[in-house]
């Protein structure tokens, strides 16, 4: 383990206990009668790794001196419906591997994959009904509808090489931002009175706080797809290419290119596995992609453009009062950008 995730490990130590709590809240939502679905939700179970959206939920709630009773339900919450976007998302990538076991899609099959997504979507909201307040349902269902509108538009921009960087941009926070802007501000403003509303100044800064962190993961989530060891990454990397999802770091490469580079780059993406001679699975598409075009300057310009945004996010830390749990903000927000998995 890095000395940075060492870090941030000590650092959540404080919650643990919360994070213990929240762990059991799912093992019991997701108790089902059907065999079948048991099987799934204990392979599924694999896929829980960081956490950090759940983990948001508590450490801003103690961050802000805001925290309830009820943040464990909440961060369980959060952690489902991650769990289901990332079982919709292996089907939508045709993706085999996460977390160094088989995908629901690959052991399974794409029809039952995303069966037991919406059975994760279906208990996070059954369980969000039962709280004593209504704003995780209304602000979840509305992080989720934007969730799959950012799906869907990056589906209808596929191959899209001269795609605008804030195009780009909206997209990933719609797919990756928004949830964690959503664990961030149900974290800072959960059952406050109705005085701290929209318009509460701390909770828009932990959301904005979110928003600029997810953003952050998503783009790096797009170098390591590029460049990642599948084998330190612990899932397929290569899809974005092989899907014909055009990231930042293409695009600034693309951008940079002469036509001749240009027209090699859209050959990589579009030609039939046989013309470019290439396995047809196993992100050779990617792998031929960084042996034929420098992708460097692109690389190093996506990772620029997330530490811009990163440094943002914790500037916004600065409202809250000096603290372990802010500490701890900070290091998440580091480990965000060195991460390698």
């Amino acid at each position: 383990m890095s000395e940075l995730r060492e870090k941030v490990a000590e650092l959540l130590a404080p919650i643990e206990a919360d994070m213990q709590r929240m762990r059991a809240v799912i093992a019991a939502e997701l108790e089902s009668d059907s065999p079948a679905v048991r099987d799934m939700t204990t392979h599924v179970s694999c896929f829980q790794g960081k956490q950090l959206r759940a983990a948001l939920v508590l450490m801003v709630g103690e961050a802000t001196g805001r925290r309830t009773e009820e943040h464990p339900e909440v961060a369980a919450i959060i952690e489902m419906i991650h769990l289901a976007t990332l079982v919709h998302d292996d089907v939508l990538d045709g993706a085999e591997v996460r977390r160094r076991v088989a995908c629901v899609n690959e052991r399974w099959d794409n029809e039952t994959a995303i069966l037991l997504g919406d059975f994760l979507y279906a208990r996070a909201f059954g369980l969000s009904t039962r709280l004593t307040s209504r704003l995780p349902s209304q602000l979840l269902a509305a992080t989720t509808g934007r969730l799959c509108a950012g799906e869907i538009e990056q589906a209808a921009l596929r191959y899209s090489f001269d795609l605008p960087q804030a195009t780009y941009e909206g997209v990933a926070s719609a797919k990756t931002g928004a949830l964690y802007a959503a664990a961030c501000e149900l974290g800072a403003r959960y059952r406050l009175p109705r005085a701290f509303g929209p318009e509460d100044a701390i909770g828009r800064e932990m959301r904005a706080y979110g928003e600029e962190l997810g953003l952050a993961f998503q783009i790096i989530d797009d170098c390591l797809d590029l460049t990642g060891d599948p084998a330190a990454v612990g899932k397929s990397v290569g899809t974005d290419v092989e899907d014909g999802k055009v990231t930042l770091p293409v695009l600034y490469t693309y951008s940079k290119s002469n036509s001749s580079q240009q027209a090699r780059i859209r050959d990589v993406y579009t030609l039939s596995s046989e013309l470019l001679g290439v396995a047809t699975e196993g992100g050779a598409r990617a792998k031929l992609l960084r042996e034929e075009i420098d992708l460097e300057a692109g690389l190093a310009y996506a990772r620029g453009r997330a530490e811009e945004l990163v440094d943002r996010a914790v500037g916004r830390l600065g409202t809250l009062p000096e603290s372990s749990a802010r500490q701890t903000l900070e290091m998440v927000a580091a480990f965000v950008l060195g991460r390698t998995w």
